[in-house]
């Protein structure tokens, strides 16, 4: 006499439909915290940009007769350089990683002031320096 084998091999469409539903939602939060991540990258260059952008502007203090560079333009877009002696201190000055260049707020020529155009994502209250002198 023969038996009969009742259980079948494979999945049934309940169980394939609750595996992908586990599977989306777990690229849903994968997406979510690569794009947290993405604004913290980003955040985290424009500080580190920005900190730079002081420190050169300090090294011109310095050297060029103890004055900031003051221009009638407002934004950071080329070089800072020192006339006399002539010194190239930051050849490329660098730009918002959403390819905006920094505003720069020269109030006289011992006050600065350095900005993003766009708020940082995290701490809005960072987003910008000011002389150290």
């Amino acid at each position: 006499m023969k038996i009969k084998n009742y259980f079948k091999k494979g999945f049934t469409l309940l169980e394939m439909l609750v595996v992908m539903g586990i599977i989306m939602i777990l690229i849903g939060m994968m997406t979510a915290s690569y794009s947290t991540a993405q604004k913290k990258a980003r955040d985290s260059r424009k500080m580190s940009d920005l900190k730079a952008i002081q420190n050169a502007m300090e090294q011109y203090y310095s050297i060029c007769g103890f004055v900031y560079p003051t221009g009638a333009s407002s934004v950071l877009t080329t070089s800072i350089n020192c006339p006399t002696p002539a010194v190239s201190i930051m050849p490329t000055v660098p730009v918002d990683p959403r390819t905006t260049p920094y505003q720069h707020n020269p109030r006289t020529a011992t006050e600065y002031r350095i900005c993003t155009f766009s708020n940082l994502e995290t701490k809005a209250e960072k987003a910008c320096v000011s002389n150290l002198q």
